[in-house]
């Protein structure tokens, strides 16, 4: 099945394809126009979201901790054992 539209009857006077061409630029800016505010709706309401949520996490986490205070230690405390791969572990 083959799709065919009817030929366009474009119009032979100069100054009706002047007005038709300015009238679908116009419509092509205003598209161009709102393209770029949604964008920078979404730019924008994306920042604040990620702001917001920072805000939230971090009021959540509580107080930050003082500056006199020890920092948390880096060595991880418990009871390790080592296998080794030429023999198998018995447990």
């Amino acid at each position: 099945m083959v799709v065919t539209f009817p030929p366009l009857r474009r119009s032979r006077n100069p100054l009706v394809r002047a007005v038709s061409l300015l009238l679908g630029m116009a419509l092509l800016g205003l598209l161009l126009l709102f393209g770029l505010a949604v964008a920078g709706v979404l730019l924008v309401g994306g920042g604040l979201w990620l702001v917001w949520r920072q805000w939230q996490l971090r009021r959540a986490m509580g107080p930050a901790p003082a500056a006199h205070a020890s920092p948390a230690p880096d060595v991880l405390e418990g009871e390790f054992v080592v296998i080794r791969q030429d023999r198998p572990a018995a447990r």
